[in-house]
């Protein structure tokens, strides 16, 4: 076993078990000095970062993942007002969830605690590093982290602020762990990691998320894959449907709760495609439309199978014609990865029909796909979105960084 591996993890859990019973107001100082950490050492982030964007753009990154790497000094405020905005919320480790009186005087109630050591391999995005950590610390866990190593230079820099700011504020040594080596084998390591790490959670394209869940004997918490859907109905207010695509589409497409294939029902296809497809053309998006799409709209390119089944993370779209809302939510269910789905609908029993039986964590009525985050849903931010359904699913708040123990009052009872 690697060495750091061993080094980290045997930090971590030490840290787990200060964490665990960590006071709230000690947590929060501790988060606050370091989102003003981060804000202060603005300049030596973005130092940092830019070795990383150089290198990015010499191994020809896509523009869209370029952005999700980029760091600016308006990125980094945002990420320590995300920090603070954690430091805020109830503290969930503790919250006693309903004592009920057994016939024989037992109370036997639940107890929120926190999960333990957490680990995160995730790609890119280098303030999932801020994030993620302030999360863990929150709900008393320590966490170890692996970023991907074209981020490798800003995550040690964010790393390296919260631990000099969180120590000095009260943390334990050993609370937010960063695996700096980035060759496989060493994340091979984390993903077996058992001896150290209660939970691994993975965020990242389909590829990350499948290795972690074919190779971890940690147990693991699947988020982030979202191959999602806008499925216009014939009913649609159609200038609504077309906002709700374009925006679900461009808005930031590189991340997953993105739109990557648009449905049409026939009835409406003659309409409504000639209404949205100049508007996402004009915003930079690739077409891969079925045969009838072709027909209504030419200039746009061919959709192959593997397109359905494909989140593109880029400025590229998959659209094609259905007959009704059955087959709809047939193609959802055939190639979705139960992540966010939309319905864009004027019928009530169509929208019920979507909501009852399209399975995915989250599923709208009339709204972007775009909505599927921690903040938006008023959690605060979030570790990632689960598309699993043991113990969490959806956005991932501090509640679901809790795990329960039950606990039993009694007066001498014996069995």
């Amino acid at each position: 076993m690697n060495n750091e591996l061993i080094l980290k993890g045997q930090r971590a859990r030490a840290a787990a078990s200060k964490l665990a019973n960590l006071g709230t107001d000690i947590k929060n100082k501790a988060l606050c000095a370091i989102a003003d950490g981060l804000v202060r050492d603005y300049s030596f982030i973005l130092d940092e970062n830019s070795k990383d964007i150089e290198k990015a753009r010499e191994n020809g990154i896509p523009a869209a993942m370029l952005d999700r790497l980029s760091l600016n000094k308006s990125r980094i405020e945002q990420m320590a007002d995300g920090i603070r905005q954690i430091a805020a919320l109830s503290d969930p480790v503790g919250e006693v969830i309903g004592m009920v009186k057994r016939p024989n005087g037992l109370l036997i109630g639940k107890k929120r605690v926190p999960l333990g050591v957490i680990g995160i391999i995730y790609e890119s995005r280098p303030n999932v590093t801020a994030d993620a950590a302030a999360l863990c610390i929150k709900a008393g866990n320590s966490v170890i982290l692996r970023g991907g190593s074209e981020a490798i230079n800003s995550n040690i820099a964010i790393t390296r602020i919260m631990q000099k700011e969180g120590e000095a504020a009260g943390l334990p040594e050993g609370a937010v762990e960063l695996i700096e080596s980035t060759d496989r084998e060493t994340a091979a390591g984390l993903m077996r990691l058992n001896e150290y790490i209660d939970v691994l959670i993975p965020r990242g394209g389909a590829g990350l998320i499948k290795a972690v869940v074919n190779n971890a004997t940690v147990p693991v918490i699947e988020t982030g894959t979202g191959n999602c859907h806008v499925y216009v109905e014939k009913s649609a207010d159609l200038e609504m449907a077309k906002n709700i695509t374009i925006n679900a589409k461009t808005s930031r497409p590189s991340v997953c709760n993105a739109a990557e294939t648009l449905l049409v029902d026939r009835a409406i296809a003659n309409d409504f495609l000639p209404l949205v497809l100049p508007g996402l053309k004009n915003k930079g998006v690739e077409i891969r439309g079925s045969k009838d799409v072709e027909l209504i709209y030419p200039d746009i390119n061919p959709a192959s199978e593997q397109d359905w089944a494909t989140e593109y993370n880029d400025y590229i779209l998959a659209v094609k014609v259905v007959e009704n809302i059955d087959e709809a939510i047939s193609h959802i269910t055939k190639y979705g990865t139960r992540h966010s789905e939309a319905i864009v609908t004027s019928d009530y029993n169509a929208s019920q029909k979507f909501l009852d039986e399209v399975d995915a964590a989250a599923v709208y009525v009339n709204a972007s796909t775009r909505f599927t985050d921690g903040f938006e849903f008023g959690f605060g931010a979030e570790i990632g979105i689960s598309t699993q359904k043991m113990h969490a699913r959806g956005p991932m708040g501090l509640n679901e960084l809790t795990t329960i123990k039950y606990i039993i009052y009694g007066n001498g009872q014996i069995r």
